[in-house]
């Protein structure tokens, strides 16, 4: 059996707008018998939030095809705690949401971890009171290490910056290019890395993430990545495409040979 993993930003969308062939590539997910997962770094919107942002672009996929930093993060805490778990969150209402429904208790008293994702409204005091915890011992993780999003939007790894600086502590980052999202995602889809294959446009974090979890990659060159930057990175994807048109030829052949 051959599933797919596939990340959202650069792949099927840029921004808001659809990537040429993308309707069509997904349509052919949804109707084929192919397992299959869209990926996002960014922890700011529930699955539910994630099929609205589709459905405005004209595309239609269940909620439950999606897996986001949050959800990982959620889960990779809640197999690091015991007994009661409590933890202090910057983050929107998908992280907060992802956490309560792992059984933590959200609170800024004694926590056993400081849970930092993305927000619209971080502050000074949201600064001082996790750096005021990290010291006091809780440990400090984050959903993602990016530091911008669509539009230079600062994201969680920029976010994260101003607390490692006052804490000297590195937060523990989840997401890609950690290997425990994708196998956090991989276990959310129900199958093997070697049954699965990896659709991203990054070689620093969907790529990297794909190789070291022990899955086939497809570098697909409508986002981040470009063929002249290959010459950088000691790893390589397995394949390059430059269209989504021909992402599941792809896979057909792979698998028929």
């Amino acid at each position: 059996m051959t599933a797919l993993v596939c990340d959202i930003d650069g792949v099927v969308l840029n921004d808001d707008r659809v990537i040429p062939g993308a309707p069509e590539f997904v349509a052919r997910l949804v109707a084929g018998p192919m397992p299959f997962l869209f990926l996002t770094n960014y922890p700011s919107q529930t699955p539910a939030d994630l099929r609205n942002r589709f459905l405005g672009a004209g595309i239609d996929v269940p909620a439950e095809r999606f897996y986001t930093s949050a959800m990982a993060t959620a889960e990779f805490l809640r197999d690091q705690s015991d007994g009661e778990r409590k933890a202090f969150v910057i983050g929107e209402g998908a992280l907060v949401h992802a956490l309560y429904e792992s059984g933590f208790v959200l609170s800024d008293t004694d926590p056993d971890f400081v849970v930092l994702g993305e927000t619209n409204s971080y502050n000074f005091d949201m600064i001082r009171k996790a750096a005021q915890l990290i010291r006091n011992g809780a440990r400090f993780i984050a959903t993602n290490p990016d530091v911008a999003g669509t539009a230079g939007r600062p994201a969680c790894g920029a976010l994260a910056a101003p607390i490692e600086r006052i804490t000297g502590k590195k937060p523990f980052y989840v997401g890609k290019p950690n290997a425990i999202m994708m196998r956090a995602a991989l276990r959310h889809l129900k199958v093997h890395s070697e049954e699965a294959w990896m659709l991203g446009d990054n070689m620093d974090t969907d790529i990297i993430a794909g190789i070291q979890s022990g899955m086939r990659t497809i570098l697909i060159l409508t986002g981040v990545s470009r063929t002249e930057d290959l010459a950088r990175y000691a790893y390589r994807p397995h394949h390059v495409v430059s269209a989504l048109a021909e992402v599941l030829p792809l896979l057909e052949r792979v698998a028929g040979s």
